[in-house]
């Protein structure tokens, strides 16, 4: 299945609301964020706090044209916590972190207007 980062893409298939909350995302805060120079693309090795239930996990993010290593930690970001883990390269991603491509493509995190707990799930 590919998915489009196209605004104008067109809507993806029906889904149950069950199917909905299958997907578990929380939120996070970014503890550590390193460069990933063995990515076939760009991006950052993010370590997250989920909180006590989920734990710390880790993440591959292609958010380098948006984002500085040096401003991410204790940034609070989304994740899909239940998908299975995934190698890349050396590298075990745990999660995926959540965001939204910017007019030209660049990954914009998603996360909250206002404070919310680690953990937290989307609803």
């Amino acid at each position: 299945m590919h998915v489009s980062h196209e605004p104008d893409a067109p809507r993806g298939e029906t889904i149950t609301f069950d199917q909905f909350l299958a997907v578990d995302i929380r939120i996070g805060t970014v503890l550590l964020a390193e460069p990933f120079p063995e990515a076939r693309k760009p991006a950052f090795k993010l370590t997250i706090d989920f909180g006590p239930a989920i734990g710390v996990k880790k993440s591959s993010a292609q958010i380098t044209e948006r984002y500085a290593l040096e401003d991410l930690a204790g940034r609070k970001v989304a994740a899909v916590v239940n998908f299975p883990p995934r190698q890349i390269g050396k590298f075990i991603s745990e999660v995926l972190t959540l965001g939204f491509a910017d007019d030209a493509g660049a990954v914009i995190l998603f996360a909250p207007d206002f404070a919310v707990p680690n953990g937290s799930r989307l609803f």
